[in-house]
């Protein structure tokens, strides 16, 4: 095994000050991965008032890390969009907290085979559970021309999406196998400006690593779900790395939906069932930048639900 860390929990103090832990109270830690959170968690509760941790993952190899026989802590093997699902199969009335780190651990950027990273070559899987879905080279192998483009315009924000769309297409029909990493670099490298490649590499797999595993609507279930399972009271706790998630997750708490659309009562007060704390999402200081600079595009915003 690698001595590379699983993951580095980010915004660590700042996430356990947002739930504001009560040692009786009941939280969801809705991505477990490397488990600092989910640790740093269970350590403020107590069993014997009632405190407990369910901690989400669909990845077995962040599962089979998880802790056992400890009455604090239930590991749910499973897509955290099922959130409401499984909160009621617990028989759980009401959660005190909400935890998401949206954030893609070390472990999977770092073992080449997952097919997460361009740094290395791999099986182009990217497949966050390997069990479900299809991995990203039968993306590339089915999908048409005008959904790719979408995918890489959309998910990656590529203004070469259309070209890259069009040379994926041409390299498939060619018979140009698209089963590896090399494979799929070497195809679209031409149009890679050398300037911005490691930018642009990192736009082209985080598009096609969205759409493998479908995480724009998982974040979508998955924030309904915390609203729903919340006390009042309750807080949502978001760790988001990149625009598009972060859109969803800033119209949700001034909103209640993901698209912002904003309902108005009488005298023209937003309806919302969020109240966020603070007007700025907490970002990570120049300290933790420097120990994990995969850290340093993490934006944490909080909300209570009212």
């Amino acid at each position: 095994m690698s001595d590379q860390p699983y993951h580095i929990p980010a915004l660590l103090p700042q996430c356990l000050d947002a739930l504001d832990i009560k040692p009786g109270g009941i939280y969801v830690d809705a991505t477990y991965g490397g488990g600092g959170h989910s640790r740093a968690i269970m350590e403020r509760l107590d069993a014997t008032r009632g405190g407990h941790l369910y901690s989400f993952d669909q990845d077995m190899d962040a599962v089979s890390r998880a802790p056992k026989g400890d009455d604090r802590f239930t590991m749910v093997y499973s897509n955290f969009r099922f959130i409401t699902n499984f909160m009621r199969y617990y028989d759980v009335e009401g959660v005190d907290g909400v935890l998401a780190d949206l954030g893609v651990s070390f472990h999977h950027f770092d073992t080449p085979e997952r097919g997460f990273s361009f740094r290395a070559d791999g099986p182009l899987d990217m497949r966050m559970n390997r069990s479900a879905s299809r991995p990203a080279s039968r993306l590339l192998a089915e999908t048409d021309r005008d959904r790719l483009a979408d995918i890489l315009k959309i998910y990656g924000e590529l203004s070469q999406a259309r070209r890259m769309a069009d040379a994926i297409i041409r390299a498939r029909e060619s018979g140009k196998p698209l089963d590896t990493v090399g494979q799929l670099i070497e195809v679209v490298s031409p149009l890679i400006d050398p300037r911005k490649e490691k930018k642009e590499l990192a736009q082209l797999f985080q598009a096609l690593r969205i759409e493998v595993n479908d995480e724009m609507g998982a974040l979508r279930q998955l924030l309904e779900g915390a609203l729903r399972v919340l006390r009042p009271g309750g807080r949502l706790v978001v760790i988001t790395y990149h625009s598009l998630e972060d859109r969803m997750v800033k119209n949700f708490i001034k909103t209640g939906n993901v698209e912002g659309r904003l309902d108005k009562d009488f005298f023209g007060r937003v309806n919302s069932p969020l109240r966020p704390l603070g007007s700025r999402p907490v970002t990570p200081d120049d300290e933790e930048v420097a120990l994990n600079p995969r850290s340093r595009s993490a934006k944490l915003r909080v909300a209570v639900k009212v």
